[in-house]
């Protein structure tokens, strides 16, 4: 008697395919990722304290950690983990997302709007793959070539309009200054870098980016003295969105300035509260 013939089973689609190739661990855990931020921004301000001080030894033992923990290296980083794709990913995509119905307008015969990017860590970004984009990046430790290393409160003011940018873009980089004097200058100086001289319908924009404990969990700083603070400047808030752990705005640069000074003062007392502050001075 003949053997009964058995049907073969379809072979399944992944016996023939190769391997999935699995994504690369991070070096760094997310949760490590943010230790090592959030103790280098610690350093950096009870450095910042020292050298007002004037304690020479504390300033050396401060460096000393600093160091220890790799140094500015070691925290950008951190920082580009943080914003790799598989953490959250590239925060310019919301910026590119927000303005997009203003760059519809632009096309290749018309000169790109400038942007200066402030603390960049990529070249390869949502702003640098948009075609209408002609991106300047520095940082203070440059990490790859395309990004100049310069501090932004030491750039040359522009002498000109052609020297100046249509969009600013500080992404995660006020909370890094050590301190709230510094932090308000800094946003004084973005004015001077701003152009309304623009080959498309275009308002000079500041694309801001902060953790949301700044505002939400200082003793010196909301959301409400934030919007006082830059719109005693001339900016306006045009969007505004949340993350679980960021807080990201866009602003417009109107020109309507009333200058007036804001000074560290208590607005949410609490123990468990940061001590995350900006002061602006007159002149």
């Amino acid at each position: 008697m003949a053997p009964k013939s058995r049907s073969k089973r379809p072979s399944l689609l992944s016996k023939g395919r190769p391997p999935t190739v699995k994504p690369k661990q991070a070096a760094l855990s997310s949760k490590a990722t943010r230790t090592l931020i959030r103790s280098h921004h610690q350093l950096l301000k009870a450095r910042a304290q020292a050298e007002k001080a004037g304690d020479a030894a504390k300033l050396s033992s401060i460096d000393a950690q600093i160091q220890a923990n790799g140094g500015l290296d070691s925290y950008q980083i951190a920082s580009k983990l943080g914003q790799s794709m598989d953490r959250g990913g590239d925060s310019s995509k919301l910026l590119i997302e927000w303005i997009k119905p203003q760059l519809n307008q632009w096309n290749p015969n018309l000169p790109k709007l400038r942007v200066l990017e402030v603390g960049a860590l990529s070249t390869k970004n949502a702003c640098s793959r948009t075609p209408s984009l002609d991106v300047t990046r520095i940082d203070l430790n440059s990490q790859e070539p395309g990004i100049l290393q310069q501090d932004f409160m030491e750039r040359p003011l522009p002498c000109s309009d052609e020297e100046r940018f249509h969009i600013i873009s500080l992404s995660l980089v006020l909370n890094y200054v050590p301190d709230a004097t510094g932090r308000g200058d800094m946003l004084k100086r973005c004015v001077k870098f701003l152009t309304s001289q623009c080959p498309i319908a275009f308002v000079p924009t500041l694309f801001f980016v902060l953790p949301v404990a700044c505002v939400d969990n200082s003793r010196y700083v909301t959301e409400e003295r934030l919007l006082d603070i830059l719109s005693s400047l001339g900016f306006e808030l045009v969007q505004s969105k949340r993350s679980n752990k960021l807080i990201y705005q866009l602003w417009h640069y109107t020109g309507q300035c009333s200058p007036r000074s804001f000074k560290k003062e208590m607005l949410n007392p609490g123990a468990k509260r940061n001590n995350f502050a900006i002061i602006l001075r007159d002149g």
